[in-house]
């Protein structure tokens, strides 16, 4: 492979580009581009991937182009953010509002002006022109629970500053900030197994978005760390929560000898909507006959029943965290944001467990 590589290159004129270096390491472009810039933004890449990117630069004859280079350093004092939402949120009671206070904050103390991109609006689906409109800022801030990984591994590619909030593990070279969903889940059923719950189910939405992976591990490993029941059993993935979550489920359930009960906390709530609803169709009572926990904050909607044990997001300290890296990598500074703790909510919903008979 590298001889035909370097035989093609002795016989043509053009500059080899990035895309060619990736092929020849065994890479992605993205790669190619954090390895060849200096890894300013201090990315994690292992030294045998960074020997096989500058072999490969070096067997091609590979030279920076400087026209790219004098154009990447443009800098308009601009800050994109971006939602993958149907509609930018900008309601006071939506659950992205926060993030975008700390999001305005952080901007406004290190002098940035902020450009919010729109291109989900409608019915949901981000339009391919709308992710190109973001390079007028100097780098783009990304929230979603369901991001088009394709669009914004392009971006990457290109050497855009991007940053995501929520842990995107699959594309390489992505920078992200996010929560320890993983820690306050496990804390969460530790609370449960202290006020004496032996059995606990989580009801997710079966997807397989980052946010509610990290939940359910955390999850899982407090079952562990308490010595309760871990298996299969223990987690219901739902792919209609409101068809699946019925009183006659959870009377079984019950039935089993399992006394609480933990939601993951998404966009819609669904699964949350219909766990309390199917509480209510049973006609139980909570923490009375069983307990109730939350994995995040309730639908703004539903602020008016008894607060949810589980923990919090702190959503404006991780739209502060995502700015202050977007603003280094925009700068080609070297940083990096460590996940942002939840802390624990006691809530009204969680008491011991009921004695049957």
């Amino acid at each position: 492979m590298a001889q035909r590589e370097a035989q093609d290159r002795r016989g043509r004129t053009s500059r080899p580009r990035q895309a060619e270096v990736a092929r020849l390491a065994g890479v992605s472009q993205a790669t190619v581009s954090l390895v060849l810039g200096g890894n300013k933004q201090g990315i994690s890449i292992s030294e045998e991937t960074r020997h096989k990117v500058l072999a490969a630069a070096d067997s091609l004859g590979y030279v920076p182009d400087p026209v790219a280079r004098r154009l990447a350093a443009a800098r308009n004092n601009l800050l994109g953010v971006f939602s993958f939402t149907a509609a930018f949120p900008t309601d006071v009671q939506h659950s992205y509002y926060p993030f975008l206070v700390g999001v305005e904050q952080e901007a406004a103390s290190r002098g940035y002006d902020l450009v919010l991109f729109t291109g989900s609006s409608g019915a949901g689906a981000t339009r391919p022109e709308a992710l190109s409109r973001v390079r007028l800022a100097d780098g783009c801030l990304f929230l979603g629970r369901h991001a088009p990984t394709a669009e914004l591994r392009r971006l990457v590619e290109d050497g855009f500053p991007v940053v995501h909030i929520g842990r995107r593990d699959e594309l390489e070279g992505l920078a992200c900030v996010g929560a320890d969903y993983v820690s306050a889940s496990a804390e969460v059923v530790a609370r449960l197994a202290a006020a004496g719950h032996e059995r606990i189910v989580l009801v997710r939405e079966d997807d397989d978005a980052h946010a509610s992976t990290d939940r359910e591990h955390g999850f899982l490993k407090g079952l562990e760390e308490a010595g309760l029941p871990a298996g299969p059993a223990a987690v219901l993935r739902c792919a209609d929560p409101e068809a699946e979550l019925t009183a006659t489920w959870l009377r079984a359930r019950l039935a089993e000898g399992v006394t609480a009960f933990v939601a993951e906390e998404t966009d819609t709530g669904a699964a949350w909507r219909a766990l309390r609803g199917a509480v209510h169709d049973a006609g139980l009572s909570c923490p009375h006959d069983l307990s109730l926990a939350l994995l995040g904050s309730p639908p703004a909607d539903l602020a008016h029943e008894p607060e949810p044990a589980g923990f919090d997001i702190p959503r404006a300290q991780l739209g502060a965290a995502a700015i202050r890296l977007l603003a280094a990598l925009v700068a080609g500074d070297q940083a990096a944001e460590p996940l942002v703790a939840c802390p624990f909510r006691p809530g009204a919903t969680v008491g011991p467990p009921p004695v049957r008979a």
